[in-house]
């Protein structure tokens, strides 16, 4: 077992990379030049080849973006996640399969899960259902589609290989969007899905809570818990950027012509004035803040080619596509047609 604190990134999240690694065999089994999209989303040879190095979090997410894009595989987060044996995410799957009921198995992943990618917080909800809900620490959740499906299908993995039952999630909710639902999805996740969505989460019926897992060690589980227990109380404290929670904060309201000041800073728990003070600390303001996502954004929805321009302004929080228009063209000397023509060939 490698440990889980080999290499930190002072605040910047960071993650073992088995993901990143997988998009990587990927890649090198499709022929495609490496060395470049290596380079481009910041990573090196040696944090791929050594399987103890951690990698940032935002790398890896820029890596699935590349990988995607080359690959020409819109669902490489989902594909990735299902061919690999689970004993390859190391830790956390002997933590979990350990465990003597399922339900335990989920709070424990949900409370150690940081140590594996510090850039994801999931937390264990127990009601009239049980669900896991997803949040983004120190990483602008926009950026992101590959790795948080890839998180959702190992999970759901993870529960039917520890029961030895085909579970079906109850609804599965993702904050990013995609304009239609492939039946890959479908068949893997059932028809409760729901893309651009307020929360990340998967939920599964209550009657999961006492099924036990066939693979209970309690030996082996207090030897893991000691484990994993030292390692969240020797793990950095990650003060990290503000930038990423008012962009995650930012996102779910621009449709809805709510992405104001008052209203973020509210969300955020702080005072219009200590909100616009830890944005100038790093150099930023609201508008830049706000420009900036926007043109990120504007970019990622017009590789998708299932989504109009009228769409895309209207989720950028533009009320007419003319406004769009004007701004893109001012971002980038293009409108927003010729930049999909272009990105199409």
């Amino acid at each position: 077992m490698h440990s889980p604190d080999a290499q930190h990134f002072g605040s910047l999240p960071s993650a073992t990379g088995g993901i990143a690694r997988l998009a990587y065999a990927k890649l090198k089994e499709a022929a495609v030049e490496l060395e470049p999209i290596l380079m481009k989303a910041g990573l090196t040879l040696h944090q791929i080849e050594d399987s103890a190095a951690r990698v940032r979090v935002r790398d890896q997410i820029s890596f699935l973006n590349l990988a995607a894009s080359v690959l020409q595989d819109n669902l490489l987060g989902f594909h990735l996640a299902q061919p690999p044996d689970l004993r390859e995410f190391g830790f956390l799957y002997y933590v979990l399969a350990s465990s003597e009921v399922l339900s335990e198995a989920l709070q424990r992943g949900a409370r150690y899960s940081s140590i594996a990618n510090e850039g994801i917080s999931l937390k264990y909800i127990e009601g009239t259902d049980i669900s896991i809900s997803f949040a983004y620490v120190g990483v602008s959740r926009h950026l992101d589609q590959h790795q948080i499906e890839f998180w959702m299908v190992a999970l759901i993995r993870m529960c039917r290989q520890l029961t030895g039952l085909r579970l079906a999630p109850t609804r599965v909710r993702l904050t990013h969007r995609r304009d239609y639902a492939s039946s890959e999805f479908a068949e893997f996740f059932g028809s409760d899905l729901e893309f651009g969505a307020a929360i990340d989460e998967v939920a599964f019926a209550i009657s999961i809570k006492h099924m036990r897992t066939v693979s209970a060690d309690p030996y082996l589980n207090k030897l893991l818990i000691t484990y994993c227990e030292e390692a969240l109380s020797n793990r950095p404290k990650h003060s990290g950027s503000f930038r990423p929670s008012v962009e995650n904060a930012i996102v779910p309201l621009l449709p809805h012509g709510k992405a104001r000041v008052s209203e973020i800073a509210r969300q955020l728990g702080v005072s219009q004035r200590t909100f616009a003070r830890r944005l100038k600390l790093e150099g930023l303001t609201f508008s830049e803040v706000l420009e900036g996502l926007r043109r990120g954004l504007a970019e990622r929805y017009l590789a998708d080619g299932d989504l109009s321009i009228s769409q895309i302004a209207w989720l950028l929080g533009y009320q007419e596509v003319s406004a769009l228009t004007h701004a893109f063209k001012r971002w980038t000397g293009k409108t927003p047609r010729q930049a999909r023509l272009q990105t199409a060939f």
